[in-house]
């Protein structure tokens, strides 16, 4: 059983449900159906590691991944809810799902991500830092990562179980008691154990990528940069098929005219041996 304390304007209590938690006053947990816009800077983080997760996921078995995908694990209070930036879900969701903009974890066939990814906002930066991975631990999700890129978050957070802040990347994960904690709280790299990869912040920590070594060098990389690289591959590849043509016809440009200037001067040589042999023969 989890179990854990919110402290936004005044303790509250916590009441249980099918082994699930909330608070018993739990307004602020209400999940919206309204899509809220992201500020453009917000939304490029987001679409950078959504996509380095798309094209990881499919060489991955079973494996989702969905952008603001809300998650709703309290039967009791369905308004009750998360939704991610990015969440990375094992096994991928029922194919019904597709036209869903938010999943019952109670109802069959569907579960919590195995990941979770927030990029804290700048309108509401001690959400990410405080309300979310309660939220995480709640609905038990295993894993959770807080990208804050422009080190807006709370300096110190009430009634956080984490390090005061901000930081550029936090990590949360289940103990072997089942309690949720900040295992990693820095600028990174930090190893995700859900990944078998490292999160690296890059661009001067604007950008969130993953990479397979700690010096964040070995990136993963999105289905547009494969394609760019194949291309670039690709044009390479003809560039030196043309060289290399460029080059036969070259030397066999230069074996002609060799041989030609060798044809002359066999004649030349012929020529002057003909006139020295009618000389002596005078």
């Amino acid at each position: 059983m989890l179990s854990f304390s919110i402290m936004h304007h005044g303790a509250r209590e916590l009441h249980h449900h099918h082994g699930f938690q909330v608070p018993r006053d739990w307004r602020d947990w209400e999940l919206s159906e309204e899509t809220m816009p992201e500020a453009p800077d917000h939304a490029k983080a987001i679409n950078l590691i959504e996509a380095i997760l798309a094209w990881w996921a499919r060489s991955q078995p079973n494996t989702q991944v969905e952008h603001n995908m809300g998650i709703r694990w309290d039967e009791a209070h369905p308004t009750v809810g998360l939704d991610p930036d990015a969440s990375v879900f094992r096994p991928a969701l029922p194919p019904d799902s597709s036209h869903k903009s938010s999943i019952h974890t109670w109802e069959p066939g569907y579960s919590v991500p195995i990941l979770a990814i927030e990029v804290v906002s700048r309108t509401n930066s001690r959400k990410d830092y405080e309300v979310v991975p309660r939220k995480c631990e709640s609905a038990g999700i295993p894993e959770l990562c807080v990208f804050d890129p422009f080190l807006i978050g709370p300096r110190r957070g009430r009634g956080t179980r984490g390090e005061s802040g901000p930081h550029r990347l936090q990590l949360w994960r289940h103990d072997a008691n089942g309690k949720f904690k900040q295992v990693y709280a820095g600028d990174g790299p930090v190893y995700s154990p859900t990944l078998n990869g490292y999160f690296v912040a890059v661009d001067e920590g604007l950008k969130l990528r993953i990479s397979d070594d700690e010096a964040g060098l070995q990136w993963w990389p999105t289905s547009e940069e494969v394609e760019r690289k194949a291309k670039e591959l690709a044009w390479k590849a003809e560039a030196m098929e043309r060289a290399e043509k460029m080059a036969e016809r070259a030397a066999k440009e230069a074996a002609q005219k060799g041989e030609k200037e060798a044809l002359a001067l066999v004649a030349e040589l012929k020529a002057l041996l003909a006139k020295a042999t009618n000389s002596t023969k005078k």
